[in-house]
């Protein structure tokens, strides 16, 4: 028995075999998953609650047994054979194949530096308790890497009591996908809850005892932390002979060069419009991807053009954006109480993107609007003022 084989049993993964099934494929669906948790999401790992680590389950073997999709956990794809169609297991055994799904994600990148290799990182249900754990009895805690996971483990931690210093080599904090003007206001956040954010420097090395800068400083800290961003898990992939290059090669509807085997999620770079890849690493983006895969892994023909979304919770502050926001915005809308979304609009003034920063969800309900806007022609004066009413521009594009 062949049918749909998914490696990864992720939010992609997931979310790929419930859209080839609701799309009517009635053959077998496997799904291979590396962990021995059942799927869970990886965004509330940064954010424990009272109790601890979340643990926020994805699906649940009832709602698999209802679907038909058999889950194979705690055991990993070894190889593939293009020719014969099937997928080698950890364990031993083999699945053939109809149509074939990557979606093996992103595992963290490590410090390179000596000592670098003694760093927690985040990514497993199993690394957030043991990153939390060594919290508990930490005193000073360095986290390597001013992007979101940094930030977010920063103002975790710090509500925890935790004296926080983050390091960053670029020359200043969310550097790869926030709009400047926000991720200056919330480094001030940070600076004001007391952490201390350096940028512009680079690691020499870390020991049992703090990181050394390659300036010469020393930085006490009793847990390191590497916040780095991720390294695609293409080996599978590149083993086969498919294309791979800073992840697996796919085209606009998700599939690699051999038309039976197709990529998504963090581990999938996916030709854009403009000719180039590109790697998407957000949880949206995974369910997105995972959507469009599982469609067509059931005989569709849907390409993926969906503008990814991201969301960020930092003490009392809730960041979102959606599509485009890099170099400078074009209207900044500002709603009263530090409540601003940014719009960043192309030559012809059609959408390309929106970030905002406010308190708790403040920015939610424009952002959502924001995102259905992308790519219509939108009136920038009327964007920036706060007492248009974002759904009528919507219902008149």
């Amino acid at each position: 028995m062949a049918g749909i084989v998914i490696i990864g049993a992720g939010e992609c993964g997931i979310r790929a075999a419930f859209a080839a099934r609701d799309a009517g494929y009635e053959g077998a669906i496997t799904v291979v998953g590396d962990e021995h948790a059942l799927p869970y999401e990886r965004p509330p790992l940064s954010k424990p609650d009272a109790s601890g680590v979340v643990e926020k389950p994805i699906t649940s073997p009832e709602i698999l047994s209802v679907k038909a999709i058999h889950l194979k956990c705690g055991v990993s794809a070894t190889a593939i054979d293009r020719n014969a169609q099937v997928v080698s297991l950890s364990d031993g055994g083999s699945l053939s194949y109809d149509k074939l799904l990557l979606a093996t994600g992103a595992r963290p990148r490590t410090l390179t530096c000596p000592g670098g290799d003694g760093a927690q990182v985040l990514r497993t249900i199993e690394d957030a308790r043991a990153l939390y754990d060594a919290g508990d009895t930490a005193t000073k805690v360095a986290i390597v890497g001013a992007g979101l996971i940094g930030l977010e483990l920063a103002a975790e931690l710090r509500t925890r009591g935790n004296q926080i210093t983050v390091i960053e080599a670029g020359l200043r904090p969310l550097g790869r996908n926030v709009p400047e003007r926000l991720a200056t206001r919330l480094a001030a956040k940070h600076h004001e809850e007391g952490v201390s954010i350096l940028c512009g420097v680079h690691i020499a090395s870390c020991t049992d005892r703090g990181v050394e800068l390659e300036d010469g400083r020393f930085l006490q800290a009793d847990l390191v932390i590497a916040a780095v961003g991720v390294v695609p898990n293409d080996e599978l992939a590149r083993s086969t002979g498919l294309t791979v290059e800073n992840g697996i090669r796919v085209d606009g509807q998700l599939m690699t060069d051999d038309p039976l085997i197709y990529a998504a999620g963090d581990c999938a770079a996916v030709r854009t419009s403009k000719g180039n890849y590109r790697r998407y690493e957000t949880w949206q983006n995974a369910q997105a991807q995972g959507e469009v895969a599982g469609r067509n892994l059931a005989g569709g023909d849907v390409r993926f053009d969906v503008p990814v979304w991201f969301w960020s919770d930092q003490y009392d502050l809730g960041l979102q954006g959606v599509g485009d926001t890099s170099g400078n915005p074009t209207v900044i809308r500002a709603l009263g109480d530090g409540v601003e979304i940014l719009f960043f609009l192309d030559g012809v003034g059609a959408l390309v993107g929106a970030a905002g920063l406010g308190r708790g969800n403040a920015v939610a309900k424009d952002i959502k609007i924001a995102q259905r806007l992308i790519g219509a022609r939108v009136d920038a004066a009327l964007l920036s003022d706060p007492a248009q009413n974002l759904k009528k521009m919507l219902r008149a594009a």
